[in-house]
């Protein structure tokens, strides 16, 4: 009986793959592909069938089907969940979070609203004929724009998103009967210990031969040539292969410099063509065409964090150009299918309101808050072109970065990373998390805002490239609880030293000079949970 439900599940699930494949922009162009290349082949009519499925193993062909199955897989996960069970719980499967998060929303929705009331300034408003060619004009240079965003303020900072998680309590969980939970966030959720993490990562851990940890030792496999030689010839050939998982792979052991550009895009799934820079220009008419509201929010943050980086200020114009489109694309609203969150509302002006009227504000669904800008200004680093920095934007944030700041249940959420810091530092660094209770010192509010923004902004960018290709190599952010835990074991005889929460927060103030890969390899060498020499 377990073999048939397995196999019907399986059945079902391929089926919806195949179906959804079909709904998208590929299967179009893969089938033209498929009968142009066929009707070259000299392949005979009786066994046509055989024979075209004995060609097109290992071809070109093959490899993109496989890479657009594999990035279906993971841009709709739900896909490979079982049919039967309801959507809400598929987007969260506890009613409290999502009580939680709809009041979040509500709170988020409110905040926009008044600030419009308070500027007297609508949602959104067409733009004159005259502003349409004045910011066209100016598109290449928009830095430059010299509105008054003085009384603009950011919705919300991590601050009160920790706030929020911080009081979030699940009304069925009994202290007295079950395990008492002694740090900040109160919630009884799953999350990986430090045993559990050494075996998601336990690549990481025991291979010595890493790119960004010693590149000038002889290489593993040809010692006449350095690592870092190496890995940029076996890089070159994964490049060549083209296949998502492969490049997957290959991005454990960390990406050469020159090649992470292109294993990105394998990684994701991605592929810029015409029909992609077209799909920009149509969001960049969107913004010439209409004023909203968040464009002034963007435009605030950008002000406020890359402006103001010393590693990202030269990128100002091109980070304005995609973040304005960002919020403009609908098909960011895809996303929501499988998140604990749905996409603010509003109805155009003069109409009543109703299911047929109402649409999603801003078009994306998305509301920024402080520091959103750096999910994408590291990116600029890689990127020149503004369409393939966007795209790969677009990709990371529908993959990873959303569940950053919303509230939920899943573990690499927001709340699953915090606690798993909080209960990894109890169990790995009990000294120091005594005196820090002791002290009244709290370490989560220092280490929260570095993890909901992937640390963009806190490393500089050699080093934040390679922490996020351990996201997209593991397809994991739990690394980020990770990475905290780790900075706050090297920096622990300072911490031991401190007596306030001023004190500490200097301590962790400044991390630019930290080097990912030795220190997640340090902080995932032990799995007994013992305080570990540095």
């Amino acid at each position: 009986m377990l073999r048939t439900e397995m196999g019907t599940n399986i059945t079902a699930i391929v089926n919806r793959l195949a179906s959804e494949l079909q709904n998208t922009p590929f299967y179009s162009d893969f089938l033209a592909d498929v009968q142009t290349t066929m009707a070259t082949q000299n392949l005979s009519t009786e066994k046509f069938a055989s024979e075209c499925y004995e060609w097109a193993q290992g071809s070109w062909l093959d490899t993109r089907l496989r890479n657009a199955l594999y990035r279906l897989m993971h841009v709709q996960p739900t896909l490979l969940s079982n049919p039967d069970t309801p959507v809400h719980v598929l987007k969260e499967p506890l009613a409290y979070v999502r009580k939680a998060q709809s009041s979040w929303e509500r709170r988020l929705v409110k905040c926009v609203n008044s600030m419009a009331s308070e500027l007297g300034v609508p949602l959104a408003r067409r733009r004159t004929k005259q502003e349409r060619e004045d910011l066209a004009e100016r598109w290449a240079n928009l830095s430059t724009d010299e509105s008054d965003l003085s009384l603009i303020r950011p919705v919300y900072a991590p601050k009160d998103f920790l706030e929020v998680l911080c009081n979030l309590r699940n009304q069925n969980y009994d202290e007295t009967v079950e395990e008492n939970l002694w740090g900040s966030i109160q919630l009884p959720l799953r999350v990986k210990d430090i045993k559990a993490l050494v075996e998601l990562y336990g690549e990481l851990a025991c291979c010595c031969k890493h790119t960004g940890l010693e590149e000038n030792v002889p290489g593993e496999h040809k010692p006449n040539l350095t690592l870092a030689e190496e890995r940029i010839i076996s890089g070159q050939k994964v490049v060549e292969r083209n296949h998502g998982p492969l490049s997957k792979e290959f991005c454990k052991t960390g990406c050469p410099p020159g090649l992470r550009a292109v294993l990105w895009h394998q990684v994701l799934g991605l592929e810029i063509t015409e029909k992609q820079y077209k799909y920009f220009d149509e969001l960049m008419k969107a913004v010439l065409q209409h004023d909203l509201l968040v464009d002034k929010l963007i435009m605030k943050d950008i002000q406020l964090t890359a402006s103001n980086d010393d590693q990202y200020f030269v990128f100002e114009d091109i980070l304005f150009q995609v973040l304005l489109c960002f919020f403009r694309d609908t098909e960011v609203l895809s996303h929501f299918g499988h998140s604990s969150a749905s996409p603010p509302l509003s109805v155009a002006r003069g109409q009543t309101p109703s299911p047929e009227t109402m649409v999603a504000y801003p078009p994306s669904g998305v509301i920024p808050f402080h520091g959103f800008t750096m999910f994408a200004a590291p990116l600029s680093c890689l990127y020149e072109d503004p369409v393939h920095l966007y795209f790969t934007f677009r990709e990371l944030y529908c993959r990873y970065w959303y569940r950053l700041h919303i509230v939920t249940s899943h573990p690499q959420g927001a709340a699953g990373l915090a606690l798993q810091f909080e209960l990894l530092l109890q169990s790995s660094e009990t000294r120091l998390w005594q005196h820090c209770a002791a002290m009244g010192i709290q370490l989560l509010p220092i280490v929260f805002k570095w993890m909901v923004r992937g640390f963009s902004g806190y490393l500089i960018p050699d080093q934040l490239f390679h922490l996020w290709d351990v996201i997209l190599a593991w397809e994991s952010v739990e690394v980020l609880s990770v990475l905290a835990l780790a900075i706050v074991s090297f920096r622990r005889d300072n911490l031991m030293d401190v007596t306030t929460q001023q004190a500490a927060e200097a301590v962790l103030a400044d991390i630019t000079s930290i080097r990912v890969i030795p220190l997640l390899k340090l902080a995932l060498a032990s799995d007994k949970g013992r305080d570990r020499e540095t």
